[in-house]
């Protein structure tokens, strides 16, 4: 690379940094009980035994509920259909509200469409890169009936001043922890701060299974709402003898096969969370000699998890454009993001206001006669983070080790002494 012969020739690592994977032999082992025996699926789409799912499910579903000391846990086949689960078991719906951070994967902001409801983007804090209390508060209206609050990266938002304001204005929290799980907070673990809170088993989490989720709640009539979204309500409530408001589900049932991967990589979440905070610690450390970059900030009384290594880039202390640092330490050997995330409010969805081709609802109806601001500028945080001001590193986690946090620190040191001939090559 020419990067590579402009800043000395040889790259900081030599070697490609090792191939991340959790997998062992007790999940291949208990992939191929689930195999030999022939069940795949538990889930049977009526009232009785099969309703909640397979012998697999079920143990997934009573580890989270120790791990985490709630009542409920119900599994998904993504974070993704738990989270729309959760909107729905809250009863939000065509002319509700919901505070969504624009700074996090879109599938918060989708699954209160998907309920047909509106979101509605708060800024996120510098430090945290959450949800800031005084921008969600400014946000609220009559029609509000919920905050949706994403631990991102790993680390939490100030819950003390949400629940305030949720308190305060009869407003229900659902807990976007996807990023998040073993994380903590005063003591209580993430995703059991609110009143709902979803985790995902997604490919590239701390544990996971390829596809799959978890909802938990400590609330029973959440529980058995999300328990009928996702496993045909509509059909189930009529075999059943009891009086609930009429609800339609889908099929968002996790597989036995999954479930037992699934809990095979969940006995191992304090493990693996562990060497990323040790890593994290190690690399925040190292990142207090570099002027130009502030390492991860973490909230005090908090365990942040580290899914990803947030870190602030100041372009007038080096003089060199983001983009350009970026491809020079990737030319070093070393993964790293620029911006992380494409606020949501600017994607083509929000900016066109449609999401059915021959209508305009939930945008335009009598349900939202005051059209919701989604214009560039009304999360100037969420957007100088995308364009100017974050780089985001994957590095720490399994299984690299501090040597490759150390060649990292390297890099960038090596960046910046070499700035001006990187920016005469690339001026």
């Amino acid at each position: 690379m020419e990067t590579l012969a402009l800043l000395g020739g040889e790259t900081v690592l030599k070697d490609a940094l090792p191939k991340t994977s959790t997998y062992g032999k007790e999940e291949e082992q208990a992939a191929l009980a689930v195999i030999r025996k022939g069940i795949f699926s538990g889930f049977l789409a009526r009232a009785g035994e099969r309703f909640l799912g397979g012998k697999e499910v079920l143990r997934l579903e009573e580890a989270f509920r120790s791990k985490f000391n709630v009542a409920h846990a119900v599994s998904f086949n993504s974070a993704t259909t738990a989270l729309d689960a959760a909107v729905c078991a809250l009863g939000i719906g065509p002319g509700d509200e919901v505070i969504v951070s624009p700074y996090t994967m879109c599938a918060s902001a989708t699954a209160v469409l998907m309920n047909m409801a509106i979101p509605v983007f708060a800024d996120i804090e510098e430090d945290t890169f959450c949800l800031d209390p005084k921008s969600v508060e400014k946000r609220i209206t009559r029609n509000t009936k919920a905050i949706m609050v994403t631990n991102l990266f790993g680390g939490s938002a100030r819950y003390d001043a949400l629940l305030s304001i949720a308190k305060r204005y009869g407003l229900k929290i659902i807990e976007d922890t996807a990023q998040a799980p073993g994380g903590m907070y005063h003591g209580k673990h993430l995703g059991t701060i609110g009143d709902i809170g979803i985790y995902s088993f997604n490919v590239h989490k701390v544990v996971q299974c390829g596809e799959g989720g978890i909802l938990v709640t400590n609330n029973n009539h959440y529980a058995f709402r999300a328990q009928l979204k996702r496993n045909h309500g509509e059909n189930v409530l009529d075999d059943m003898d009891i009086k609930h408001e009429p609800i339609f589900g889908s099929n968002y049932r996790m597989s036995e096969l999954h479930a037992a991967i699934a809990s095979e990589q969940f006995k191992k979440i304090d493990h693996l969370n562990q060497i990323r905070i040790d890593l994290a610690a190690y690399l925040s450390l190292g990142l207090k000699d570099i002027p130009w970059l502030s390492p991860c900030h973490v909230l005090e009384d908090t365990r942040h998890v580290y899914y990803l290594y947030p870190i602030l880039y100041d372009q007038a202390k080096t003089g060199i454009p983001r983009s350009l640092f970026a491809k020079a330490i990737k030319a070093e050997g070393f993964p790293i993001d620029e911006g992380y995330q494409k606020p949501l409010h600017l994607l083509s969805i929000f900016q066109q206001r449609k999401i059915f081709p021959n209508s305009d609802f939930p945008f335009g109806s009598k349900e939202y006669p005051t059209a919701v601001s989604y214009e560039k500028g009304i999360c100037p945080t969420s957007e100088s983070m995308w364009e100017k001001n974050l780089v985001v590193s994957s590095l720490c986690k399994y299984p690299n080790e501090k040597k490759h946090i150390g060649l990292f620190l390297k890099a960038l040191k090596k960046v910046f002494v070499n700035r001006d001939k990187l920016l005469s090559y690339h001026g």
